[in-house]
């Protein structure tokens, strides 16, 4: 009975069109943020194209971190036990220097001015470096420029110094907080609320899409809209799995990491207007900062990372014409 029905299924499968693989797999895709967020999005929107190939192939997404934090998951591509994540490139900044150029303050003025350098040459290069370590870097993701979210409102840089800002755990992020007379604190992410809610911290360097997924504005009412910094995260393959393929194979997912890549940019900027309407609606204290000292820090903070490595200038520099 158990084979006629196996034999039924297949029968059905090739009487409607459908390819039908034997070795047909469940691939793995990691992902550091919810379900609402444009890299967890873009995951999904990239598994959706996959589903459309004729290998069978099917992969599954694990959101926020499910399968492990950051480093794991970078282990676990190497070692092919998954195939697909998207890590923010903050924490590739940490294995390879030259990735620190993307969060050269401001040197982007919009998500999409930092979504055209994605496709620039020295861009490519960075991803391609990741070779040496047994992960294939594909694509970019953007889930928007960098603000701040406060318990209180800030409305000068002067109110800046003394906070204790969550801050992503690299150089970069780091020098830019204190440049500005903040003291930057590395948290994980499952920290966050409740750090704000004793006052171990005051304020969060965040992406708008963040502050919605985790509903943040409920700790911290106040975003003030610095753009500071873009904040890109690498779409990424085990490069076990990649050597697997064929030139085909790799062409085509190739082709869906690309449109994917552009599919994730113009939502986030058709729909970054959009979003900020509905946290104010929620609550949302929007705020903003013109003071010159901002542009001020940025140049000093660039000048101090522009030559940390050569590819970090040749970004800045090819992105800057």
């Amino acid at each position: 009975m158990k084979h006629a029905k196996i034999g039924l299924v297949t029968t059905l499968a090739l009487c409607l069109g459908l390819s039908v693989t034997a070795d047909a797999r469940e691939l793995k895709f990691s992902t550091p943020t919810p379900e609402p967020h444009i890299m967890t999005k873009s995951a999904h929107h990239l598994a959706d194209a996959f589903a459309q190939q004729e290998t069978g192939d099917t992969i599954k997404v694990f959101p926020v971190n499910k399968l492990g934090n950051v480093p794991t998951v970078l282990s676990l591509l190497q070692s092919g036990a998954i195939e697909f994540a998207i890590v923010p490139v903050g924490d590739l900044a940490n294995r390879d220097p030259a990735f620190l150029a993307w969060f050269l303050p401001y040197q982007f003025e919009t998500l999409e001015e930092a979504g055209k350098a994605a496709n620039s040459e020295p861009a490519r290069e960075m991803l391609a470096r990741l070779d040496a370590q047994g992960i294939k870097g594909l694509g970019y993701v953007f889930p928007g420029q960098r603000h701040l979210l406060s318990t209180q409102p800030v409305t000068s840089v002067a109110q800046i110094s003394g906070l204790k800002v969550r801050a992503f755990p690299n150089d970069i992020f780091n020098s830019w907080w204190r440049e500005l007379g903040a003291a930057p604190t590395a948290l994980p992410l499952p920290e966050i609320m409740p750090s704000l809610v004793t006052g171990v911290i005051d304020a969060v360097d965040v992406d708008i899409d963040i502050v919605a997924g985790l509903q943040m504005h409920k700790q911290a009412q106040h975003l003030v809209l610095t753009n500071h910094m873009a904040f890109p995260a690498a779409i990424l393959v085990s490069a076990r799995w990649w050597n697997s393929l064929s030139a085909e194979e790799r062409s085509r997912v190739e082709g869906m990491v690309v449109e994917t890549q552009n599919w994730a940019i113009a939502t986030q900027t058709e729909g970054e207007a959009a979003a900020l309407d509905r946290l104010v609606a929620d609550g949302a204290k929007i705020d903003k900062i013109d003071d010159p000292a901002l542009r001020a820090a940025g140049e000093t903070v660039r000048n101090v990372f522009l030559d940390r490595d050569p590819l970090i200038r040749r970004f800045y520099e090819a992105n800057q014409n």
